[in-house]
Parts: structure tokens; C-alpha cells; sequence
């Protein structure tokens, strides 16, 4: 498997030698699978211009984001401390309006928020230090989430598996090694024979672009559908189970997840498919009772009237693009997080599991 990182810290870098210097490197998620190509990023508002474009994505590796966002703000902030906390709390605020829908990017800039007031952090210096390190400690956490999300899930994949997945979830979408895509290539890191019939996922191609080219990374077997096949595929193939990642999920076990989920979620219960969401408790949103409750991103018109600079459609054609929707816990067979598998009823178990 060729190595990438969606996702990384840098540090000394430049050459001021007065101070730290840092930066956040992100792989450029657009250009995958034409070109790999790293943006290097020394404040926050560039940051959140890379979540809001989509530079980076994946519920995950957006709060990582953030959570380095506020590093980086804090390496080039001031040096009064209380001025640099200040800096930092706004920073905290324009990183929070990137995207709305996925709740880690707001539980990791809580997380971080709350390092930053300690009020034994009594200096700039030393605030640097504390919050670097702590964006750092994310991103360990990170993998292995990732890492316990597969492990639980393995029970629940056959030795030979044909698995249907949406959208993407590998460690461009984590930073580490993956959630509902993790738990595929856990399997076949373990010797289970797995086949992976993967959704274009319209109108951005996550699957077709970015899942299709991890799968190739790790050698894993698949095979790319239009987002419209999924009944179809189901009825004439034999599909063991749909795993898919969650950007929110409601303490009803309703989820939020990349626009089509549902759709697919539908087909699989049409077709007796076991369908799977996989993520970090992280995701887990109690305070949000139902999917109702959940905010729903909606993207430019372009992202659908267009592929590139070429228009599908005429002028003035009305759009609608929500980039998630929900899907209803009775949709749903499990839940998977690091803290385990939460079945229904969720209002019970995932207080477990979060």
C-alpha cells in the first residue's frame, strides 16, 4: 500500500527562528485520483476554507482539522496569553461555521477550548505547547478509534463477503486508518475474502473517486455502481452487508451520513441486507434527540449543474443539494463504535457505546 496522509502536523518549519513554526498539511482530496498534491496551511481561516471546499472531508478528519486549525492559530498568535486566548476563541468561531452537519468538528474544538482555559497554562508559550499537543493527542486517538471500530466490527463480516459501502470512510476520511472502510480492510487484512461494491456517491464522487482509489491502495477487490444500481444489485447479487460511516448520530440512533445513504439503507431493508454504521463515539450527538434535530448542509448548485467547467444542465435550472440526509434508526441493524456494537433499542445502547 503506497503511504499518504490525509492529514498532518509540521513542525519547524520556515525559517523564523524567533518562535515555533508550524504548519497543517492537508492532501488535496479534489484532485484524487488524477493528482496527489499537499496544501500547506499556517492559519485557521485557511483551514476552514479547506473543510467549507472540501479539501478535506470526512467527519473525522474535519475535526481533526480543526483541532489543528487552533494549533496552528495558537503557534502564530500573540504573545500576551491573554490576548492569544482571545485569538483563539475567534478562531474557534470560524472554524465552527466550515459545515454544520458533522459533530465531531464541534467536539473538537470544545475539546480543545477547554485545554486552552486551563488557567494553569500561564503563558503564550506554554499555551502553545499545551494546545499543540493536544490537537497531536486527537489525531493519536484517531487511529486507534479506527482501529477498535474494525476489531469489533470483524465478528460481523462472513469469510467470503460481497459489502456494499457509500461514499468514502478510509484514512483520507479519518486521518487514521478508517471507519466503516476500515472495517472492510480489516477483514481483508485478516484473511476474509471481501468484495466491495462501491457507490459512485453524486454529486461530488467520494466513492468513484476517493474510495475506488483507497480500495486499489490496499488491493482490495471492487467494483464501482452508479448511486441509481443499488436495488438492482441487491436483487441480482448476492450482497452480505452495507457498512457506512456517520457525520451525527442522534440519540435515537438515527443517522446522518453522505446524501444517498438513506436511499441505499432503503434498498437494503427492500432486500434483507444487514446495513451498518461504523464511527468514532465522537459522532455520537446525545444532547440531539432524533434526526430531525440535525442541521443539514446544503452545497452550491454547481456541484450538480456541473462536472468541472462543463454545464449538464439549462441555464436557470432550479437545484436542490443537500449533501447528507438521515437515516431512521429502524433502517438500521447496529451501530459500531471503538466502545463497541450498539443494537436497537438506541436510546439505551449507545449511551454505552458514546
Amino acid at each position: 500500500m503506497r503511504p499518504y496522509q490525509a492529514i498532518e502536523w509540521l513542525d519547524e518549519v520556515g525559517t523564523d527562528a524567533s518562535r515555533p513554526s508550524s504548519a497543517v498539511r492537508m492532501i488535496d482530496q479534489r484532485q484524487i485520483p488524477h493528482d496527489i498534491a499537499y496544501i500547506d496551511y499556517t492559519q485557521a481561516s485557511g483551514v476552514a476554507d479547506a473543510i467549507r471546499m472540501m479539501v478535506i472531508r470526512g467527519a473525522p478528519a474535519i475535526g481533526l482539522a480543526a483541532a489543528y486549525g487552533l494549533a496552528v492559530s495558537a503557534v502564530y498568535g500573540p504573545d500576551d496569553p491573554s490576548a492569544l486566548r482571545e485569538h483563539l476563541t475567534h478562531e474557534a468561531m470560524v472554524l465552527r461555521a466550515s459545515r454544520p452537519t458533522a459533530v465531531n468538528l464541534f467536539w473538537a474544538i470544545e475539546r480543545m477550548l477547554r485545554r486552552i482555559a486551563d488557567p494553569a497554562l500561564n503563558t503564550a508559550a506554554v499555551i502553545r505547547k499545551a494546545v499543540v499537543a493536544e490537537a497531536k493527542a486527537i489525531d493519536a486517538e484517531n487511529l486507534k478509534m479506527d482501529l477498535a471500530i474494525a476489531r469489533n466490527a470483524f465478528p460481523l463480516i462472513p469469510s467470503v463477503a460481497n459489502i456494499y459501502h457509500h461514499c468514502n470512510t478510509g484514512p483520507l476520511a479519518t486521518g487514521g486508518y478508517g471507519t466503516a472502510l476500515g472495517v472492510i480492510r480489516y477483514a481483508h487484512e485478516q484473511g476474509k475474502r471481501v468484495h466491495v461494491f462501491v457507490d459512485e456517491t453524486r454529486p461530488r464522487l467520494q466513492g468513484a473517486r476517493l474510495t475506488a482509489w483507497e480500495l486499489q491502495q490496499m488491493g482490495i477487490p471492487f467494483t464501482v455502481v452508479p448511486d441509481s444500481a443499488s436495488g438492482h444489485i441487491m436483487r441480482t447479487r448476492k450482497i452480505d452487508l452495507c457498512v457506512v460511516g456517520c457525520d451525527r448520530i442522534a440519540a435515537n440512533g438515527d443517522v446522518a451520513n453522505k446524501i444517498g445513504t438513506y436511499n441505499l439503507a432503503l434498498a437494503a431493508r427492500a432486500h434483507g441486507v444487514p446495513f451498518y454504521s461504523a464511527g468514532p463515539s465522537s459522532t455520537v450527538d446525545l444532547a440531539t434527540l432524533t434526526g430531525e434535530d440535525i442541521p443539514i448542509e446544503e452545497r452550491p448548485a454547481e456541484e450538480v449543474t456541473h462536472i468541472g467547467n462543463i454545464s449538464l444542465t439549462p441555464d436557470g435550472t432550479s437545484v436542490a443539494n443537500p449533501a447528507f440526509d438521515i437515516t431512521p434508526a429502524d433502517y438500521i441493524t447496529a451501530i459500531i463504535t471503538e466502545k463497541g456494537v450498539a443494537y436497537p433499542p438506541y436510546t439505551q445502547s449507545l449511551r454505552s457505546t458514546a
